[in-house]
């Protein structure tokens, strides 16, 4: 089955042809970063203008890329949430509009499922089950896969995600948006040792997050130690200091909750998904602690861990092949509990469980 995936949650405008058979033929992302960066966040309508823009000639172009003419898809695959209801109807609207007009299926994909699904499009993709850790920009969660729409919420964040404290994080240092991986990457010229921050939520059991607490601990170190200098400013390299603590802090606390999770679930493989997932401090911590367990780590490689089509018309196609649809009305959604996807049938869920 050949799918078109559409990607328009929030601010990349993601567009991919999956062949069921051949697995992915193309695919292209365009970042809306510029767009944004000159108010230091994500501006909804600004976003939604953009994803009409760029969709309809950016699937041209995966067309082009994947040698497929319009009329040979077999399915449309589309974000219908969770995400910006904006940014969402744009990718539903002209999903929903030609799988219509083409006479052929079409359906709502979970953001989150696409995520926790890129590992998929590997060589060497993760068997079910497995742990999931679901880390980006507007989730942390912890979840136990048994198959597709085979979902158990172990743990969440409490108030901030992983990725919206980066983000905050480097608004403090002063980097320009997106701060997240400019945090990263400052923290690679940082000092191990010189801050230490808290590891937020373990030590109790559990395997919820809380990245609040950990922000507040950083805004309070950067006004110490600008009280400290003469200048009454914050130097370059107590920056990257305080930057090397911070993601740290945040890399331990992911981490001591996943072993958890493992330990809790008895798998032996952890999947990580999300633009956090892309982080290198984290990867190289998750690996020492797989090892560890005797356990196996999987993610995508970086540029499916973003928002990206690929992930949507992977997800889509595997419930097209299993039968399930949208029907004439375009529904999107804000917010989306991953737990109330549907297995693909029930027959899967038999034989998955």
């Amino acid at each position: 089955m050949r799918v078109l995936g559409i990607e328009t949650s929030c601010d990349e405008t993601g567009v991919a042809v999956y062949d069921s058979q051949q697995g992915l033929l193309a695919d292209c992302l365009f970042s809306q970063t510029e767009v944004h960066a000159k108010y230091g966040g994500i501006v909804p309508e600004l976003a939604s203008r953009d994803h009409i823009r760029k969709t309809l000639p950016m699937i041209r172009e995966v067309l082009a890329l994947a040698s497929t003419e319009i009329h040979e898809l077999e399915g449309i695959a589309y974000t219908a949430g969770p995400g910006l209801m904006g940014a969402l109807l744009v990718g539903a609207s002209l999903g929903r509009a030609l799988g219509m007009s083409l006479d052929i299926p079409s359906i709502g994909v979970h953001h989150m499922e696409g995520h926790l699904l890129a590992p998929m499009l590997e060589a060497d993709p993760p068997q079910f089950p497995f742990v999931a850790l679901l880390v980006s920009g507007g989730h942390t969660q912890l979840v136990e896969v048994k198959g597709i729409g085979l979902y158990r919420m172990l743990g969440e964040s409490l108030d901030d995600a992983a990725g919206e404290a980066f983000d905050k994080v480097g608004k403090m240092l002063g980097l320009a948006y997106p701060g997240g991986p400019r945090v990263a990457a400052l923290a690679v010229s940082g000092t191990h040792g010189r801050f230490t921050f808290p590891r937020p939520m373990t030590n109790r059991p559990g395997l919820e997050f809380s990245f609040s607490g950990l922000k507040t601990a950083v805004r309070n170190t950067l006004a110490e130690q600008a009280a400290l200098s003469t200048a009454g400013v914050v130097d370059e390299q107590t920056k990257a200091d305080v930057a090397c603590a911070f993601e740290e802090a945040v890399v331990q606390t992911l981490v001591i909750k996943c072993r958890r999770a493992l330990e809790a679930t008895g798998m032996k493989s952890l999947v990580i998904a999300g633009g956090v997932s892309a982080n290198r401090r984290l990867r190289e911590v998750l690996q020492e602690m797989v090892d560890k367990q005797r356990s196996r780590l999987f993610y995508a490689q970086n540029r499916f861990c973003t928002d990206n089509g690929a992930m949507i018309a992977y997800a889509g196609c595997q419930r097209l092949m299993a039968g399930q649809h949208d029907d004439l009305q375009i529904i999107t959604r804000a917010r989306w509990p991953l737990e109330s996807l549907p297995p693909l049938t029930l027959d899967t869920a038999r034989s998955q469980e």
